[in-house]
């Protein structure tokens, strides 16, 4: 999950917690979130927040284990 490569599941999770903490910084500076106000607070709303979470879950434990798609991918490009 580094400098541009990576799988796309990788890619897919980097923008998801970029997304987030996009929203939390916008939450933080002006009270303002984003995703409700593009979403409305219903169903929509909440299951882009449990992506992000578990996005955000995910790229924390690779920061101690990779992901066993890019391992293989790098693995044979060698």
């Amino acid at each position: 999950m580094t400098g541009g490569k990576g799988c796309m599941a990788c890619k897919i999770v980097g923008l998801l917690v970029g997304i987030g903490a996009l929203n939390w910084g916008l939450v933080g500076l002006f009270h303002l979130d984003l995703v409700a106000k593009l979403l409305g607070v219903g169903r929509l709303a909440r299951a882009v927040y449990v992506l992000i979470g578990l996005a955000g879950v995910i790229k924390l434990v690779s920061l101690v284990k990779t992901c066993p798609a890019c391992e293989v991918g790098s693995s044979s490009k060698k």
